[in-house]
């Protein structure tokens, strides 16, 4: 099987239910953000993590696998030959269980953070950025075409889950929060 397949070469790509829509649709940029954000989960997977962190990214990185599906499946089509996987509640409420242990470790927050710490942490903070950017074009989706809220809320709790987890890879590495500070003095 080659990997071009030369269908999209005019501008378009296929939806799982077989309709081919512009590369430009809302769908295609919602479940392109969902493939960027698990390729950055990818390379923090990279990283020395403590191993609950390296399975709990794992799992991420395959519900994110599935989302893409779901994002590529409109929610009323039943021209899918097969069975397809969807985000669930429990997939939410895992990610609520999750950040809730991971905060169970950290100092109280009560001043803002910025990105950073360590390397890893800082890219769990782009990858929170990236899922927020997915979750505002899921919502924009969700006003135009018919897709899961359960899509929308994974969303959110998930880009909690990835802020809370850069917190605690820095707790875990003796590093502190990159505390956001009211007055900067302007230095040249």
């Amino acid at each position: 099987m080659k990997i071009y397949t030369k269908t999209g070469d005019d501008g378009t790509t296929g939806l799982f239910s077989g309709k081919r829509v512009p590369k430009s649709d809302i769908r295609v940029e919602t479940y392109g953000t969902v493939d960027e954000l698990n390729s950055i989960i990818g390379l923090i997977l990279t990283y020395d993590l403590p191993k609950s962190t390296f399975a709990h990214l794992t799992i991420l990185s395959n519900l994110l696998f599935i989302m893409g599906s779901d994002l590529a499946t409109p929610e009323d089509t039943n021209l899918v030959k097969y069975k397809l996987e969807r985000i669930e509640e429990k997939h939410i409420e895992w990610l609520e269980k999750l950040i809730d242990k991971y905060s169970e470790d950290l100092p109280v927050l009560d001043k803002f953070i910025l990105p950073g710490g360590t390397r890893v942490a800082a890219l769990c903070h782009q990858a929170r950025t990236v899922c927020r950017r997915a979750e505002r074009l899921a919502v924009a989706l969700k006003y135009n075409e018919s897709i899961s809220n359960n899509v929308v809320v994974f969303l959110n709790r998930l880009s909690d889950f990835l802020f809370t987890a850069a917190r605690y890879i820095n707790h875990i590495s003796g590093i502190k929060d990159v505390i956001r500070k009211n007055d900067i003095e302007l230095k040249i």
